[in-house]
């Protein structure tokens, strides 16, 4: 499908058109105590929320990690604020993204290698540079039958996210170029 046809689908069912459901922002430190700490204070000046320590899943000797230990933090973003976040983050990778970030969900990501490249972010010595994952999970009015708890369903396939969905609502709402 072209981008005018996908348009003109989700003009003539508004139940099809996508929305972003969540930002999920992720600085995996690999290691617990100060650096994470700093990770995290970085993490609540960037999007206004308190985020979540993760554990490891194993022990890796190599990179001296035990299992249980923390390692990385992460926050999650819903609605305005997370459209508000991804406008801001796309323009430290230059408003483009490469279309293999796209799953066969629609759903995608991105990283940034140093975030002082975020605009209005200022570098701080005392607590340092850290690179970040951020995914997006985009979804149609509708998908909640399948998680809910009670009375799950199926999504039909013709109900199914695509990627070429996907990139035409990103380009649309966030205004990235697509490469």
């Amino acid at each position: 499908m072209s981008e005018e046809e996908i348009r003109k689908k989700w003009q003539k069912i508004p139940m099809s058109k996508p929305r972003i459901q969540k930002v999920t922002i992720n600085i995996s430190v690999g290691q617990s105590g100060e650096p994470l700490e700093r990770a995290a204070k970085v993490l609540e000046e960037l999007t206004g929320q308190k985020p979540v320590k993760r554990k490891a899943k194993q022990t890796i000797r190599d990179f001296g990690i035990r299992q249980g230990e923390p390692i990385a933090c992460v926050v999650t973003l819903r609605r305005e604020k997370a459209v508000k976040f991804l406008k801001r983050t796309l323009q430290a990778v230059d408003n483009k993204i490469s279309s293999s970030c796209f799953d066969k969900n629609g759903n995608f990501s991105f990283g940034i290698k140093e975030h002082i490249e975020i605009p209005d972010t200022k570098y701080r010595p005392e607590i340092g540079i850290f690179g970040m994952d951020i995914s997006v999970a985009i979804d149609r009015a509708g998908y909640r039958v399948k998680e809910r708890r009670w009375a799950k369903s199926k999504i039909s396939k013709h109900h199914m996210m695509t990627p070429e969905e996907a990139i035409v609502f990103v380009k649309d709402t966030v205004g990235v170029e697509v490469v």
